[in-house]
This record gives structure tokens, sequence and C-alpha cells, in this order.
């Protein structure tokens, strides 16, 4: 008899899952009975948040749905902040919980783990579903597979009650085909075309809808000869290119360059608080002239437009390239545009943020193509705000969007075991550190090439700075931080401590480790 947590886990490797992220409980047994003998590899986390943090990682770098098991209840609340996070940056995470027998459900039985109605708690978050059949396994996960790869991308839970996972069930089908990428009309592409030839200074607002698109954001900013601005999820796009401003469009002289363009075209992007008014001074210019590219017709709905593509970034970004008159055949782009326009961003910043920026630029110094990821953490601002990264995909973090402290250690192991031999950086404060310290263990439990890099600066300091630039009293932001080098030593991790000082980051980096370590940043103020 093959039961349904089984044919679940079949189901799932039928449709390429790889890596499977858990924490194993007395509710979940079927389902890890199927991982016996599957071709899909288990990775233990040590909280369930660090579960969903670990398949928000894995997706970001591969491309691909991250899933994640978890227990029924706490399992799935554990959870929830890590969902959440995914759901702010569109990255597609399935969910797969437990829940109480079907006879007991909604009935306050005071049964483990009971919930009035768990369902409830997701479904105010993202797409739920209970699997109360095994004829329905097929089809609930085709639903997920589909809510998680067409339209935007985000986490998506499946539930079963404990009484229907050890019910056999008969083989799946075959999995639904994926559709293919959606594009617009060709009436609306030609529109935008002729836009776009006719417009002067285009500039192009690239988010995290282009993430995987880098050679068709290239092709399309050289035909139009226009200046890329990059969202934080978009960092690592088109590193090093005349076109590429790596400054925020938070910024005052990138906001200018905006405010003077002849047409804005935006692909993949939300519009975030925290990438385009990142010191909510409500200073971002009205665009309600733009073309305005993006696989949700929700999403395209929310900001003025003159002209709204429902398409798929990179698939659309091609489609137009034939319809556009070449700019500047001579190769001389707009880089005058573009370098003033940093240069101005970058002399705004202050002399602290300056120092942040080298330790980060030391990294990638030190670690060519590299994958950074990051929590909310000081020099992660600063790179939010300044920084191109050089590899597409390679930068991201939480400190947008949803801004989850924690984030950082879970999302590195997905991200290492996504692109295996990669060395990955989790720039984590020694606050966030503490939120999800476990998660180290996972990475050597794996063996994973992760550096846990932490600013230790002793405080959550950015708070700590925000309140006293409101002229308050600055309470509860000095949480003692853990002793390192016993944390490093408890956790089986090489330690090296050292100052902020980007030559000697750049020699810590640069020495032979295959495995995973910590550096401590030693912070001053």
């Amino acid at each position: 008899m093959t039961t349904v947590g089984e044919r679940l886990v079949e189901g799932l490797a039928a449709r390429g899952v790889k890596v499977v992220f858990g924490i194993p409980g007395v509710h979940t047994v079927e389902l890890y009975r199927g991982l016996s003998g599957s071709t899909i590899r288990h990775v233990t986390a040590r909280h369930e948040q660090g579960c969903a943090f670990m398949a928000d990682g894995y997706a970001r770098v591969s491309g691909q749905p991250g899933v994640a098991f978890v227990i029924t209840g706490p399992g799935l609340t554990n959870a929830l902040t890590a969902m959440a996070q995914s759901r702010e940056d569109s990255i597609p995470v399935l969910v797969i919980s437990g829940v109480n027998r079907r006879d007991t459900l909604g009935k306050g039985l005071g049964r483990l783990h009971e919930l009035p109605d768990q369902a409830a708690l997701v479904r105010a978050l993202c797409p739920t579903r209970q699997i109360t059949d095994p004829a329905e396994v097929g089809p609930a996960l085709d639903w997920a597979f589909a809510l998680m790869t067409t339209g935007r991308p985000g986490p998506v839970h499946l539930e079963i009650p404990t009484d229907v996972m050890p019910l056999p069930c008969a083989a799946l089908p075959a999995p639904a085909p994926r559709p293919a990428a959606l594009l617009p009309p060709a009436a609306a592409l030609a529109t935008a075309a002729a836009r776009l030839n006719a417009a002067k200074n285009v500039v192009i607002l690239a988010g995290g809808g282009c993430r995987h698109a880098d050679h068709a954001l290239r092709a399309l900013a050289e035909k139009l000869d226009a200046p890329v601005i990059q969202t934080t999820n978009a960092r690592g796009l088109m590193h090093r290119h005349p076109l590429c401003l790596p400054a925020s469009p938070s910024l005052n002289a990138t906001r200018a360059l905006i405010r003077a363009a002849g047409q804005i075209l935006a692909i993949g992007t939300e519009f975030g608080q925290t990438d385009y008014d990142m010191y909510a001074n409500d200073g971002f210019p009205d665009l309600p002239g733009m073309i305005r590219i993006d696989l949700s017709a929700e999403q395209l709905a929310r900001q003025k437009a003159a002209l709204t593509l429902q398409g798929d970034s990179g698939t659309t970004m091609a489609a137009l390239l034939p319809l556009l008159s070449q700019r500047n055949d001579t190769g001389a782009f707009r880089a005058d545009t573009t370098a003033k326009t940093a240069r101005a961003d970058l002399a705004d910043m202050s002399a602290t943020m300056m120092g942040q920026l080298d330790m980060v630029e030391a990294i990638r110094t030190a670690l060519p193509r590299c994958i950074i990821v990051g929590d909310s953490t000081q020099p992660v601002y600063a790179g939010n705000l300044y920084y191109s990264h050089d590899r597409p995909g390679g930068w991201f973090n939480a400190a947008t969007g949803y801004g989850a402290l924690g984030f950082g250690p879970g999302a590195a192991v997905g991200a290492a075991l996504a692109a295996p031999g990669t060395r990955v950086i989790c720039l984590i404060g020694d606050g966030g550190l503490q939120f999800s310290p476990g998660e180290l263990r996972t990475a050597v439990d794996e063996k994973l090439p992760i550096t846990f890099l932490v600013w230790n600066n002793a405080a959550f300091r950015e708070i700590a700075d925000a309140m006293r630039n409101a002229n308050t009293e600055i309470i509860g932001c000095h949480p003692s931080p853990l002793r390192m080098e016993p944390f490093a030593a408890a956790c089986d991790l090489p330690f090296t401590s050292i100052p902020q000082d980007p030559e000697v980051l750049h020699w810590a980096l640069t020495q032979p480790n295959d495995g995973p370590r910590l550096i401590e940043v030693r912070v001053t103020l």
C-alpha cells in the first residue's frame, strides 16, 4: 500500500523538486516515509521559521519553488513570518503542513496543536488548500505549482489532516504541463515599442521580476540607450555596464534622473516603499506616463501608467527588442549621464555609510561572484542604497519588503544548496543572529561553504539611531551580544575576529576554507 504522504513526495519529485527543508514530527511521519528512497534531499532546520527561510533562499537562487515540511499548529505558525517575507518579495515557496484529524477540526476539543481554524491564519497571507481525500493529491499539487509559476510568484500552503496522510493513494497522474511564459498581445507590444522609439531619454526601472533575465535586460538597455536603475532584488544585473546605475531610487540624484526622463519603462517592480522611498520622505516622483511590464494584473492596476503589459519580464523584453529602433550604434552609451548621477548620489552618502560600503566592496573583491545573503544590518542597508554586485541574483536580503530579522542564516543555507560549490556570505548583525542562531548548525551538518559574517556593534544600532534622531530615550536597543568565539566553537565553526577594516576583511575571506565558518567584525562607533 502506498499512502497519501508517499504519493505527495512522489508528486513533488515529478515536478522537479530536489530539496525539501523540514523538521519532522509525529504529525508528518507519512511525509517522511515518502522521503525514504526518494530522490529528494531532506535538510533539517532547527526552527520552522528557518525551514521556510531556507526554502526562500533556495527559490531565489535556483529560480524554482522552494519546499518546506512543517508540523501541525506551531510548526506552521512558526513558518508564517518567513512566508510573509516570501510574499513581499514574490518568492515561490510551498509550505506543506499537517492539520488535525478531520473529525476534530473546529470543535475546540483541546487536541494537541489545535487551532480554531489553521487555514484561516494562512489565508490572510497566501493561498491555502486542504487535501481531504487521496484523489485530491495530484490536483492540489498542480494547483500549487501553477500558482507559484504563473502570475505573481509567492508562497502557497497545502495542509493534510493527520488521518488522511496514511490513507491508501493510487498512483498520481503526470503533472499538468506548465504553461508557456506569458506574453502580452502583439498590438500592446507594438504600442509600447512606438512610444519607446518616439521618446527621448528613456530610463529603465528594473525590479526583482528581472532577476533571471540579465541578458534580455542588457540587450534592451543597450538598444534604448537607457540607464538602468535597480531595486534591491534586481541587484547583480548588468554589473559594471556603463548603463547600470548602482544607486537606489530613494536617492536624490537618481530621483532627478527619473524625473527628467522622457519615458520610464518599469519592469518587474512593485514600487515598494523600501526601494523607492527608503527614507519615507514621499519624494519619489509620480510616473503616470510610464510603461509597465509585470506578470500580475493586480500589480499592474496598483500604479497609474500610460501603458501596461502583462507578461513574463524576460520573454516580454525579448519580444520588444526587434520592434525597437537602435538608439546608439557607436557603443558610447549614456555613460556620462549614468556616471554623473552615480557620483552625485555617492557624494551624498555619510562617512559612516561609506565605511560600511567599503566592507561590502571588500567581500565582492575577495570572493568574486559569491552570493551575499543579507539580514537587516547596517552594511546591508548601505548596500541597498548604493552597490553593484557581480552576480545576477547574488545580492538579496530581508532589509526590504517585510523586513524580517533572522532571515540571513536560513536563506544562506538554501542559497548554498541551490548553487553547489558557490561561496555564500551571510551578512548579519549581532542582534539579527540571535533571532536564528540554530541554523548555523544546519550549515555544519550539510558542509556548506557559507561564511557567517557578523557585524557586531553590540546593539540594534539602526533602531538606536532612529530613537536618537526622534529625540527620545534609547530603550531596549543594547541586548548583550553572543560571545562569538565560544559560540562559534559550540557550532564547530572556524572563527576569526577582525576590526572594521576592508583590507583585513579581504585577508580573512581569502584564507583557505571549504566549509562553513564565522567571521566577527568588531564595530566601534
